[in-house]
C-alpha cells in the first residue's frame, strides 16, 4: 500500500516559484502547500505496524477484485517514478535541471478514480492521508523516496484530457510546460514492489510559447519614497528636481565563474555560458533603464567588443578602468550623454609597490559629471555630481586593505567634490564593497569616522566570525604609511591645509646633515651619566666636513599629525537601502556566496547632518541638494533559495542590481 497523495497542487497566496527560460520548469513551494483538500504539516513519523497491517488487509482484498473484474472505468496512466537517491526539500531546489528532464511522465486518472482517491483520502487522517492505489491499473506503477511521498502534477494537453473533466482536473489558464513538484507531508511510507511501467516523453520540456521577460518573474518592487523627501522646516513644495537612475550592479565575469567552478556546481551548467548571460544582463540593464550605471567585474574583452558599443547604442558613454596586474576584469561607469556632459574622469589604483597594506589590484573609478537641464528651462542650473564606482578587496580576513583601499576612494572624491568655497557637490558612491551592513567599514562609510586601533582585521567587514582563530591579524596605528600622502581625514596631504602653517615635515637627507653637529653630539645635563651608554659621545667620521654649511630644505612637507587610531572623513554619506525588509521582517539579500545570502552591495549618496548629530553611535542625516527618490526593492535569502540561489536562469549574475532615484535640486543660475 502507497500512501501518496496524487492531486492537483495548490499553493498559498504568498507562492515563492523559480522559472527557467531555458528549461521552462516552475519549482513551486509554499508555506502551507495543499494537497487535494489536506493541509500538510511536516513530519518524517512511520506508521506502526499494527496500523500498517491493517492497511495492507483491504490492499490485498481489493486488489484480487480488481483482477477478477472486466470492467474496469477508462483511466488516464497514472506514472511516478523516483529513486530514493533524490534530493528532498532544499536539496531539490540545488539540483541541476538536467536531472529534473529525467522525471517520469505524469498523466490523468478518470473522474471516477479521481473521486475514489479523494473518498479515500478523506477516510485518514490529516496527519496520515492513505491513498488506496489497488483500483488503478495493474500496470501501472508508483515508486517513492524513503521518507518522503512526492505528489507530481504535470498540465496536459488537450488530447491527453479528453477522458477528463474540467472539475476532476480544477484546470486554470496556464502555461502547458508548467511542472509543479510539491512534497507530501506528513505521510509514512510501506514500500511494496511495483510493476514497471514504460516512460514516455521524458526528452528535453518544450519552450514557453512566448518568453516572459525577467523582470516579471522575481517580483522586485519599486519602492515610492518621494513622499518622503518633503521637509516641513522648509515648506510644503519643493522646488524642481533634476531626476535621474543610478544602477549599481556585479555582473560577474565570465573568467571568474571559469576560475572557480567550484562556488557554481548548483547551477546548470548552460545558463553559466556567456553567450547565455550577455543577453539576460543586457535585458535586465535595459528594462530598468538607468541614467548612470556602474558596474563591477566587467572583463576587458567583454567591454570591449560586446558591452561598451552595446552600452553606446543605449545612449551611454562609457569610462572604464581594468584592474592592475594580470586580473582581466575592472569596473565601468555609464551615463546616458543627453542626461549629462562628462567634466572630468579619475581611475583610482589601488595597488602601491612596497606598501604591505596596499598590495592588491583592485581598483576605482571616480566621475564628476554636469546634468543637462531639458530645453525650455531658462537661467537655471544644477550643482555636478560625483559618481564614483569600486570593488574593494574580498578577503575576510585583510579588512586593514579594506580600509586603506576606501582610504583612497574616498580622498579621490574628496578631491573631486570639493567646490571653490570648500564644500562638496553631491556624491553617489556605488560598487560591491565586501562588507556587511553596521560591519565596522560599512560605519566608517556612513558615519564618517572609525576608531581602529587593535580591531581584529577580519572583523572590518563582518564578512566571517574567525574570533576563534588562534593568530589573528589587528590594526595598528597609523594604519597606512604617510608616504602615502593621505591624511587620516581621508583627504591628500597636497590638497589640505595644515592646523599649523608654521610647521614643517622635513625630508630624510635635510635632517641628517644634523647628525653630527655640535648640538647633537652635546649630552645634556638632566641627563642620568650611565657609564658607557650616555658618556660616550659620538666620534665624527673622518669624511664629514667640521664646518658643516646647513642647506635649506627645497621641498619641505606641510606637517600633519597623525590622529591615534581613529580615520574620518567629511562626506556625510548614508545607504539608499535600509538593508531590512519589513513586511517579510527578513534582511536583504544583495548575493549569496556559497549558499548563504548577504549585502555587500551598495549605493551611498550625501545628504546633510541633522542638529541632533547622532543617535546610538548613528549618525541622522536629512535629504540635502539630492534628495532619494525610490529605490528597486531587494529580496530576501528564502526566496533566493527557491530561485536555485544565485545565478539562476534569469538572473545571469551571483549578484542582484541596485537601483535607486535621485533628484537633483534645480537653482536659479
Amino acid at each position: 500500500m502507497h500512501q501518496i497523495s496524487l492531486s492537483r497542487i495548490r499553493t498559498g497566496q504568498h507562492l515563492d516559484a523559480f522559472f527557467t527560460c531555458r528549461k521552462n520548469v516552475l519549482l513551486a513551494k509554499s508555506p502551507a502547500t495543499q494537497v487535494g483538500d489536506l493541509s500538510s504539516v511536516p513530519s518524517r513519523r512511520q506508521i506502526p505496524e499494527e496500523q500498517e497491517a491493517l492497511l495492507q488487509q483491504p490492499l490485498e482484498e481489493e486488489a484480487g477484485g480488481l483482477q477478477s473484474s472486466e470492467s474496469v472505468p477508462a483511466v488516464r496512466k497514472v506514472s511516478v517514478t523516483l529513486t530514493s537517491d533524490w534530493p528532498e526539500g532544499s536539496e531539490l531546489l540545488m539540483t541541476s535541471l538536467s536531472n529534473l528532464n529525467m522525471a517520469s511522465e505524469v498523466t490523468w486518472c478518470s473522474d471516477h478514480q479521481l473521486d475514489e482517491l479523494h473518498t479515500l483520502m478523506s477516510l485518514g487522517s490529516t496527519e496520515n492521508a492513505v491513498i488506496t492505489l489497488a483500483k488503478l491499473p495493474e500496470e501501472e506503477s508508483v515508486v517513492v523516496v524513503d521518507s518522503a511521498a512526492w505528489a507530481a502534477v504535470r498540465t496536459q494537453t488537450d488530447h491527453q484530457i479528453s477522458g477528463c473533466t474540467l472539475s476532476a482536473l480544477e484546470r486554470e489558464d496556464e502555461d502547458t510546460s508548467m511542472l509543479g513538484w510539491s512534497l507530501a507531508h506528513d505521510t509514512a511510507i510501506v514500500p511494496v514492489e511495483a510493476t514497471a511501467w514504460p516512460l514516455y516523453d521524458t526528452g528535453q520540456f518544450q519552450p514557453f510559447p512566448s518568453e516572459r521577460p525577467y523582470h516579471e518573474i522575481l517580483w522586485r518592487d519599486w519602492e515610492d519614497l518621494s513622499a518622503q523627501t518633503a521637509d516641513p522646516d522648509l515648506g510644503s513644495e519643493n522646488g524642481p528636481l533634476f531626476e535621474f537612475r543610478v544602477m549599481s550592479y556585479n555582473i560577474l565575469a565570465q573568467d571568474l565563474v571559469e576560475q572557480s567552478p567550484d562556488l557554481y556546481l548548483h547551477c546548470q551548467p548552460d545558463i553559466l555560458d556567456w553567450s547565455y548571460r550577455l543577453p539576460n544582463l543586457l535585458q535586465e540593464i535595459q528594462h530598468w533603464d538607468p541614467d548612470v550605471l556602474c558596474l563591477q567585474e566587467v572583463q576587458e574583452n567583454h567591454y570591449c567588443e560586446q558591452l561598451e558599443p552595446t552600452f553606446r547604442m543605449m545612449g551611454f558613454v562609457c569610462v572604464y578602468k581594468r584592474r592592475t596586474g594580470k586580473k582581466t576584469d575592472g569596473c565601468a561607469i555609464c551615463y546616458k550623454h543627453s542626461r549629462f556632459q562628462l567634466i572630468s574622469a579619475s581611475p583610482v589604483e589601488y595597488f602601491r609597490p612596497g606598501l604591505d597594506i596596499l598590495n592588491r589590484d583592485n581598483v576605482g573609478l571616480v566621475l564628476l559629471l554636469q546634468p543637462l537641464l531639458p530645453e525650455g528651462i531658462e537661467q537655471k542650473a544644477t550643482s555636478p555630481l560625483c559618481v564614483a564606482n569600486t570593488h574593494v578587496l574580498y578577503n575576510p580576513r585583510r579588512g586593514d586593505i579594506k580600509l586603506a583601499q576606501m582610504a583612497l576612494l574616498l580622498a579621490e572624491i574628496d578631491k573631486v567634490a570639493k567646490t571653490v568655497e570648500g564644500s562638496y557637490c553631491p556624491v553617489i558612491l556605488c560598487g560591491d564593497l565586501n562588507a556587511v551592513p553596521d560591519s565596522p567599514l560599512y560605519k566608517f562609510i556612513r558615519n564618517g569616522q572609525l576608531f581602529y586601533h587593535g580591531m581584529p582585521a577580519w572583523k572590518v567587514s563582518g564578512q566571517e566570525d574567525l574570533s576563534q582563530q588562534q593568530h589573528q591579524r589587528k590594526l595598528q596605528t597609523p594604519l597606512w604609511h604617510s608616504c602615502l600622502g593621505i591624511t587620516d581625514n581621508c583627504q591628500y596631504v597636497t590638497l589640505c591645509q595644515p592646523k599649523k602653517s608654521d610647521r614643517h615635515k622635513y625630508s630624510r637627507d635635510f635632517l641628517l646633515q644634523f647628525r653630527f653637529c655640535d648640538a647633537a653630539c652635546e649630552r645634556p645635563a638632566h641627563l642620568i651619566l650611565l657609564e658607557g651608554v650616555t658618556d660616550v659621545k659620538p666620534d665624527c667620521p673622518a669624511h664629514w666636513p667640521k664646518h658643516l654649511t646647513m642647506v635649506n630644505d627645497p621641498n619641505p612637507e606641510l606637517f600633519f599629525p597623525r590622529s591615534p587610531g581613529v580615520i574620518r572623513h567629511g562626506l556625510n554619506l548614508t545607504s539608499a537601502y535600509s538593508h531590512f525588509l519589513l513586511q517579510e521582517g527578513r534582511s536583504e539579500v544583495t548575493t549569496m556566496p556559497m549558499g548563504l545570502g548577504a549585502t555587500v552591495d551598495y549605493i551611498f549618496y550625501s545628504t546633510e547632518p541633522t542638529e541632533n548629530g547622532n543617535k546610538g553611535g548613528r549618525r541622522l542625516y536629512r535629504d540635502g541638494a539630492l534628495k532619494l527618490l525610490g529605490r528597486l526593492s531587494l529580496l530576501s535569502e528564502d526566496v533566493l533559495w527557491l530561485a536555485n540561489g544565485l545565478p539562476n536562469p534569469f538572473c545571469s549574475s551571483d549578484h542582484l542590481c541596485l537601483l535607486a532615484s535621485f533628484g537633483l535640486e534645480i537653482s536659479s543660475a
